[in-house]
C-alpha cells in the first residue's frame, strides 16, 4: 500500500488523475450515446446485427470503463515491476469478467432469437433451446473463471480436486434440485410434450408455456398458471391432447316411448346423414341403444379429423341443429322430464303411467383440450 501511495503522490500523478477522469467521463458519455443511437436504429431495421450490438453494449459494466481509465492513467506513472504486474492482473481480471458478461449476453441473445423463431415452426426445438442455453452459459463462465485463476497464478489442479470432494457433499444436499434438473433434460431429449402442447396431469390441465430447469409452467383453461416440479411431472401420467390425429365423439339422444317402430328404425339413418353432412367427420355407428326411464335412447359415434376440442363442439352444434330440424319435420318428439300423479278414490283404483327423468339432450362425451 505504501508503494502505491508513493507512486500516486510522485511525478506524473496529476496527469494520471486527469487522464483517468477524462477517460471515464468520455467513455461513459460515449457508451450511453451509442447505446441510445443503436437502440433507435434497431427499432427501425430488420437486421439482427444492431440488436446484438445494443444487447452487448447494455452488458458493458461501468467497472470496465473505470479499469480502462486506470490503465490509461497508469501510463503517466512510473511503476516498478511488482506494481506494474499487480495492476496488469487487476486489469486482466476485469477484462475477463467483462468478456464473460459479453459471452453470456451473446448466448442469451442467440437463445432468445432462436427460441422466438422456432416457437412457431418447431416447438420441440424451442423447448430444447432452454437447456442448451443453460449449458452454454455454464461453459462460458467456467472458461472465464479458469482464465481468471490462471491470470492470478493460482494452481487449478489442486483446486479442482477440492471442488470434486466438495461437489459430492453439495450434490447430496441438493438431491431434489438435481432430480428436477435431470428431469428437465429428460423432457428436452425425450419430448413427452413441448411448448404449446395441451396436457392433462391428474385433474389439472392446460397449455405448456415454459419448460425450465426445475419447473414447468402450464397455463390452465381457467386462466391461472400451474407450476409443476419437473421430477413430479415425469412421475405422473401425462395425457397430451395436442398430438391427437383425430378425436372420437360420442353423443346420445332420447325420443318418446310412443314413437312408431318404423320411425325408430329410420332414426339411425337420420343421425348418419347429419354427421356425414360435415366435411371433417367420419361416421362410425348409430344404434337404438337402450330403454331409458322415460326415453328410447339412441347412441351415435363419429370421428373428428380435426383434433381440436373447439372444432368438435362447433361440429356437434351443427349436428344437433340438423337433427332438431329433421325431427321436427318428421314429427319426432324428444323426451323430456314428466311426472304422473296417481289418484285413488275410495273403493276404486286409478290407472297410472310410468314416470321417469328424460335422457339429456345431445352432447358429445369427449375430453376437452
Amino acid at each position: 500500500m505504501g508503494a502505491w501511495l508513493d507512486v500516486l503522490t510522485g511525478p506524473g500523478s496529476l496527469q494520471a488523475l486527469v487522464a483517468f477522469v477524462l477517460a471515464v467521463a468520455i467513455l461513459t458519455l460515449l457508451s450511453r450515446l451509442v447505446l441510445r443511437r443503436v437502440r433507435r436504429l434497431a427499432g427501425h431495421t430488420r437486421t439482427d446485427l444492431d440488436d446484438l450490438i445494443a444487447h452487448l453494449l447494455d452488458k458493458t459494466k461501468f467497472v470496465f470503463i473505470v479499469l480502462f481509465g486506470l490503465w490509461l492513467g497508469s501510463l503517466f506513472l512510473e511503476l516498478d515491476s511488482d506494481l506494474d504486474a499487480d495492476l496488469r492482473r487487476v486489469l486482466v481480471v476485469g477484462l475477463l469478467i467483462q468478456a464473460g458478461l459479453w459471452g453470456s449476453g451473446l448466448v442469451d441473445y442467440a437463445v432468445e432469437r432462436y427460441h422466438r423463431k422456432a416457437l412457431e415452426a418447431d416447438p420441440a426445438a424451442a423447448t430444447a433451446m432452454g437447456a442448451v442455453g443453460f449449458v452454454a452459459q455454464i461453459v462460458v463462465w467456467v472458461v472465464a473463471v479458469l482464465m481468471i485463476l490462471a491470470a492470478l497464478d493460482i494452481q487449478v489442479a489442486p483446486l479442482l480436486t477440492g471442488l470434486g470432494i466438495g461437489g459430492i457433499a453439495i450434490a447430496l444436499a441438493v438431491q431434489s434440485v438435481l432430480s428436477d434438473l435431470f428431469a428437465s433434460l429428460s423432457i428436452v431429449l425425450d419430448k413427452p410434450f413441448v411448448i404449446g402442447d395441451f396436457i392433462v396431469v391428474d385433474d389439472l390441465q392446460g397449455t405448456v408455456e415454459h419448460v425450465g430447469l426445475k419447473t414447468t409452467r402450464v397455463r390452465s383453461i381457467s386462466g391461472e398458471q400451474l407450476v409443476f416440479s419437473n421430477s413430479d411431472l415425469l412421475s405422473s401420467r401425462i395425457r397430451n391432447y395436442k398430438r391427437m390425429d383425430e378425436r372420437r365423439a360420442v353423443f346420445q339422444i332420447g325420443v318418446e316411448y310412443d314413437t312408431p317402430r318404423d320411425v325408430l328404425e329410420r332414426i339411425p339413418d337420420m343421425i348418419r346423414e347429419a354427421v356425414e353432412r360435415e366435411t371433417d367427420t367420419e361416421f362410425a355407428r348409430a344404434h337404438f341403444k337402450s330403454f331409458g326411464d322415460s326415453a328410447l335412447v339412441f347412441e351415435a359415434v363419429y370421428m373428428m379429423k380435426i383434433p381440436e376440442y373447439a372444432a368438435m363442439l362447433d361440429t356437434q352444434e351443427r349436428i344437433n341443429l340438423a337433427l332438431l330440424d329433421r325431427f321436427a319435420g318428421e314429427g319426432i318428439e324428444f323426451a323430456f322430464p314428466t311426472q304422473t300423479v296417481h289418484l285413488k278414490a275410495n273403493g276404486g283404483s286409478g290407472g297410472s303411467a310410468p314416470l321417469a327423468p328424460s335422457v339429456p339432450n345431445p352432447s358429445p362425451s369427449a375430453s376437452p383440450s
